[in-house]
């Protein structure tokens, strides 16, 4: 699941970053002054690319096999969703660049659109445990529909230059100091992105679950988590290559961007266990319900004399 890109921690003048790229400045608002904030910021990018095609073929998937109420769990997704809406709502609180608001509600309409696709082959295959979990499925569509509507009329509001840093788009805004403790703005960006990487990253459990259970995984497409692994992994490596800001120690930078390195390198090591699970799997069909039954019944059948 679901992280921030860039950082213009050094307030909005570029004469505070002297040895910087002026264009790098002008378009992410960041302070790029050596090969290795070039690489954080180009890694990020790319990070960015695989969280937003990373669903497009979970969907195809959907439509070809018809069975994706089968294959994903609701929790697995009410998850993701839960990560990108604190996301969205964080990028609000901390005034971030137009361009990370729109990534971030990016993230929740695709979101949306793969709720409403297993909400639908629900409906359309009739399966049983409707209740609960769909109630609760059509309450996150409804909620996050009516506030990436509203969110998006206030996109253009007046905005300040912060962390953006990959698919979780929170983060702390770092004093230039490096020595401040946590400001209020800080706690409240770290509280959010800390809720964020944990629904990141339980996330992955039911779906661990729903997979060793049906002891299949047919309906599922394998590139939705590998290019979430792969933007997790450039995301991660980013926020390591990035430079602290001057005065700052490199201890305390990381402690400013633990959330989001717990939330992409540890949704990792669950998404490694769903590989294996894609190559233990792979032979193997799920037995449907009806399936299930008629082995059973034929099973209770009195044998002939």
């Amino acid at each position: 699941m679901d992280s921030q890109l860039w950082q213009g921690s050094l307030g909005g003048n570029f004469s505070d970053c002297p040895n910087g790229s002026q264009w790098v400045w002008d378009v992410f608002s960041e302070c790029a002054q050596d090969s290795r904030d070039f690489a954080s910021i180009v890694l990020g990018l790319v990070s960015i690319f695989c969280f937003a095609g990373s669903s497009l073929p979970q969907y195809y998937q959907a439509c070809k096999t018809g069975n994706m109420d089968q294959a994903l769990s609701i929790y697995f997704l009410l998850g993701w969703l839960g990560g990108d809406s604190l996301n969205l709502i964080g990028s609000f609180l901390a005034n971030q660049l137009p361009l990370q608001v729109y990534t971030a509600i990016y993230y929740v309409l695709a979101d949306l659109v793969m709720l409403s696709l297993y909400l639908y082959y629900k409906v359309k295959n009739q399966s049983r445990g409707f209740s609960a979990p769909i109630n609760a499925a059509f309450a996150f569509v409804f909620v996050g529909t009516v506030s990436a509507t509203s969110l998006l009329g206030r996109a253009d509001s007046t905005v300040e230059t912060v962390t953006f840093k990959g698919r979780t788009l929170l983060s702390a805004a770092v004093d230039a100091a490096g020595c401040e403790p946590f400001t209020k703005k800080e706690i409240i960006g770290f509280t959010v992105g800390s809720i964020s990487s944990l629904l990141y990253l339980f996330s992955r459990v039911p779906q661990i679950y729903t997979n060793f259970k049906r002891k299949s995984t047919e309906g599922l497409s394998y590139f939705l988590f590998a290019l979430v692994m792969l933007g997790n992994s450039l995301y991660g490596i980013s926020v390591l290559l990035k430079n602290p800001d001057p005065g700052q120690a490199e201890g305390n930078y990381i402690i400013h961007h633990l959330p989001w390195l717990i939330g992409s390198l540890g949704v990792l090591s669950l998404d490694v266990i769903i590989s294996f699970q894609f190559l233990a799997y792979r032979k193997r069909r799920p037995r449907t319900s009806d399936e299930r039954e008629a082995l059973l019944g034929k099973q209770d059948e009195p044998l002939d004399s």
